[in-house]
């Protein structure tokens, strides 16, 4: 019923797929779509510079060289960012319960010197868990600016100037380890002492769930493109642990808010209780708010028809096809 079918999979290479004429909204403008699996970043923007790739998904590390020519910048396309890095607090484990200490860790962490060294630039830093480029974002709310100084008052006056101990947890896979030594560092410079514990995402997500962690470093996509997508399942407290709360982070305040907005139907109303609710959890800070990534996508000339999807599960790809 798709307007694809599958005609071949081999594991750990390639999906290959050939349009369905008769799809009832119309057959792809392309007779097969092929989906490679190439793991080692230098061999995939190979393939690409040899023609025997059509798109391209920039790795982290390969951005600079990227926007060095005009003529490879001239290939780049980047949809809005809906992607949230973030690192979850949770709110219920030692120290971690205070928000002058999460407030303090926001105000620890240079955020700015992580997105132009760690992450190329390719993003926005968070002021919130809200998209800017979606209504009901707060895009007049600077981030927390980075101020050790703060950082060390909030630690005094929630009585942990100096007995802050907690494990950091993330995934294996770049730029995480990376993000996460970098925000090591940065609470050592306040005297908050930072355990790394790396493991392989279904690890990582299921300790996350259970409230094993103290600090998990994550990511979060949108699924559809509404600002209730981020507040509803990170932070209201009917997600807490496996809906997707992993910060346990309870307010009342601003469950009201988030349930009367999820049945709002006047967009100027229920954007202005999206604002609301993102205020509330910027103040109470249930996580260190990090950037909304880019994703980066390298095109050939020939394909045509192809923008970068909003969402992940946007593009069906349909009007997509090879002009050479």
């Amino acid at each position: 019923t798709g307007p694809w079918r599958f005609v071949e999979w081999k594991h750990d290479d390639y999906v290959r797929l050939a349009k369905n004429p008769t799809y009832f909204d119309g057959a792809p403008k392309a007779d097969s779509l092929e989906a490679r699996i190439i793991p080692e970043p230098s061999t995939a923007v190979a393939e690409f510079e040899s023609g025997n790739v059509d798109l391209l998904y920039v790795p982290e590390g390969e951005t600079q060289q990227w926007q060095q020519t005009d003529e490879r910048q001239a290939l780049l396309k980047s949809p809005p960012p809906l992607r949230l890095i973030y690192a979850a607090f949770n709110t219920t484990r030692g120290p971690l319960a205070s928000v002058q200490v999460r407030q303090a860790i926001n105000y620890a962490v240079d955020r700015k010197k992580i997105l132009e060294q760690l992450l190329a630039g390719r993003g926005r830093l968070a002021a919130g868990v809200v998209p800017p480029s979606l209504p009901g974002a707060d895009t007049t709310r600077p981030p927390y600016p980075y101020d050790t100084a703060r950082a060390r008052r909030l630690l005094a006056a929630a009585g942990h100037a100096h007995d802050v101990a907690i494990e950091l947890w993330c995934g294996q896979e770049p730029p995480f380890p990376q993000v996460a030594q970098a925000i090591q560092g940065y609470l050592t410079a306040v005297g908050i002492t930072v355990t790394i514990v790396q493991r392989d995402n279904n690890s990582l997500r299921d300790a996350a769930r259970n409230g094993k962690t103290d600090m998990v470093l994550k990511d979060w996509y949108a699924d559809y493109i509404d600002a209730e997508n981020f507040l509803y399942p990170l932070l209201a407290s009917a997600n807490v642990g496996q809906g997707g709360n992993v910060s346990f982070y309870s307010s009342p305040a601003f469950d009201q808010i988030i349930t009367s907005a999820r049945a709002e139907a006047n967009d100027v109303i229920r954007n202005k209780e999206y604002r609301q609710a993102d205020s509330i959890a910027f103040v109470d800070a249930p996580m260190l708010f990090l950037v909304f990534y880019n994703e980066l996508y390298a095109v050939q000339p020939w394909l045509k028809g192809f923008q970068p999807p909003v969402i992940f599960n946007a593009q069906r790809w349909t009007d997509v096809e090879i002009a050479h």
